[in-house]
């Protein structure tokens, strides 16, 4: 049986999806922690694999580089002294990374026969996004492709096989029967390696699936966290072509604004 997601609502004005995104703590004072921030940054500056989503990192990123990055990019506090209670995204900067996002979307789906590969981490959460842009690619005649279907593995994390599943042409990782929050590049770079000269025209992801798929080379536009510092940094390196800020793990229903906003901005670049 097909599980079919609930339709895309209208899109507000600009004004109306930053309130939201305020509101419900998409972006403003989000719940992120300052010190789950720092600690995150400090272990990719110090090249923690498990903060790196599969990207491989040029010189130069030290601590204070990835803090001063995530200022720029998500809106975080830039003062290094802040080092405790609340962080926060910048609103403007996720309804701008948002448009960008559509308008690499758009630009990919107005080739016949896009092939498109979609990707979540956050099954409790992102996934509903990606459901309605998978949805929408498919709408717009693209091909979405479901590489290494029932491909598994162990993880050094979690001890027992993990494989990868598709829900409504959507790539999770399923452990015994339920999709779960992961952020290893492994299963992206399985995928990767079966369809050898086959890639995709587009990735659209977030955590590792992401990370390992702009490492190959592919164009791939994601979501990332504010404690997730890795998509960005492979933006500013350019293996990612767009990276949009956000809380990554609100409840599911309170990303619908964005996601109507998102949708929009496709459809109106095409």
């Amino acid at each position: 049986m097909t599980l079919h997601s609930e339709p895309t609502p209208s899109p507000g004005s600009r004004d109306d999806l930053r309130e939201h995104l305020v509101r419900t703590r998409i972006a403003g004072d989000v719940a992120t922690s300052r010190e789950n921030n720092l600690d995150h940054y400090r272990s990719l500056a110090n090249r923690d694999p498990h903060h790196m989503f599969g990207l491989t990192l040029g010189e130069g990123w030290s601590y204070r580089d990835v803090l001063d990055l995530m200022a720029k990019s998500a809106g975080v506090v830039a003062d290094p002294a802040h080092r405790e209670g609340r962080d926060t995204i910048d609103p403007d900067r996720t309804i701008d990374a948002v448009e960008a996002m559509g308008d690499v979307i758009a630009g990919v789906l107005r080739n016949a026969g896009a092939r498109i590969l979609v990707a979540t981490g956050h099954p409790t959460g992102l996934l509903t996004v990606h459901l309605a842009l998978a949805r929408l690619a498919r709408g717009c005649g693209a091909t979405l492709l479901s590489p290494a279907e029932d491909w598994s593995y162990t993880g050094p994390r979690f001890g027992r096989r993990r494989k990868i599943r598709y829900l409504d042409d959507v790539a999770m990782l399923d452990d015994r029967g339920a999709f779960v929050h992961t952020h290893d590049p492994a299963p992206m770079e399985a995928m990767i390696a079966e369809m050898g000269q086959e890639l995709p025209d587009l990735v659209i992801a977030d955590h590792g699936w992401a990370g390992a798929a702009g490492e190959a080379g592919i164009p791939t536009v994601g979501f990332a966290d504010s404690n997730d510092p890795a998509l960005f940094v492979g933006e500013a390196e350019g293996k990612i072509a767009v990276t949009v800020p956000l809380d990554d793990n609100v409840l599911p229903r309170h990303y619908a604004p964005l996601t109507a906003h998102l949708v929009a901005r496709v459809t109106s670049a095409l």
